[in-house]
């Protein structure tokens, strides 16, 4: 599922452009490939997880940087609009997407993943007519180098983006309030592909706004984090707390400026007269 932002607090970040100076740059796309095998789908919170995390290990890889091999790419991809395309496979399909140059993230698994596993407590449910149902296997999503928005690799470009559907076999647990979470709008019905892209875009406003410190503890924490559905109760209050807030373009599945996502990393908490 494609997603596309419209990028809260412009005055904030060094990549932050105008609406018209981004809508005028060649487009460039962040391609996602979630691994979805027929015999055993990740749960649908390990795998929005996973794919925000991919998002920071493509960020902060030293290939996105200075002169490295997919720095351009990433240069033009910020440029314009941060899009991101959300694309599944499996068996054959994953295999083939892995033999092309990018990075492969794994969840934490289990029926109530977070950033780090719960423990093997968790490790199975019971059907009462089946008996022991095996926890779902941990989330595996690749990320490529941004590619132009009609430039997909062939073997990127025949997998299919709607339909990705996943559920949690229980609630997650409450996240741990130390740590960085994605909190999802409870307002908005969104597909595990497009929810995927959305938790994607909060992570990197996220790191946007967060100072070199900051992103190097971040990152030797193995970006944990936590994406969450927020209380309808306290939306209202996130959605204007001065954190960073992502705002879809509309592409797909809801309306132009729906607020999806509101990034609360623990540094950027107190922000409110940021904006």
């Amino acid at each position: 599922m494609s997603s596309e932002d419209l990028r809260e607090n412009p005055s904030e970040s060094p990549f932050r452009h105008q609406g018209d100076s981004r809508d005028a740059a060649p487009q460039f796309v962040l391609p996602l490939v979630v691994r979805i095998e027929k015999s055993g789908p990740p749960s649908r919170t390990d795998a929005l997880e996973t794919a925000a995390r991919a998002v920071l290990e493509i960020l902060a890889d030293e290939r996105s940087a200075g002169e490295g091999e997919w720095a351009q790419a990433v240069r033009d991809w910020q440029d314009a609009r941060i899009r991101k395309v959300v694309r599944r496979a499996r068996g054959a399909e994953w295999r083939k997407a892995g033999t092309l140059p990018g990075i492969t993230v794994t969840g934490a698994g289990g029926p109530a993943a977070g950033s780090e596993a719960e423990s093997a407590v968790d490790a199975a449910d019971t059907d009462a007519a089946t008996g022991p149902v095996p926890a779902p296997p941990p989330a595996e999503v690749r990320v490529f180098p941004p590619v132009p928005l009609d430039g997909w690799p062939k073997e990127l470009a025949k997998l299919q983006v709607s339909g990705t559907e996943l559920d949690d076999p229980r609630p997650p647990v409450a996240p741990d309030p130390a740590r960085p979470v994605l909190w999802l709008s409870p307002e908005l019905e969104m597909s595990a592909g497009k929810a995927m892209a959305q938790a994607g875009h909060g992570a990197q406003l996220a790191w946007w706004e967060l100072s070199d410190a900051d992103r190097e503890a971040w990152r030797d924490s193995g970006f944990a984090l936590f994406v969450r559905t927020a209380d309808p109760a306290d939306w209202p209050a996130l959605t204007k707390s001065g954190l960073p807030v992502v705002r879809d373009a509309g592409f797909t599945e809801i309306a132009p400026g729906s607020c999806t996502v509101v990034a609360d990393h623990p540094s950027l908490r107190g922000g409110a007269d940021r904006a």
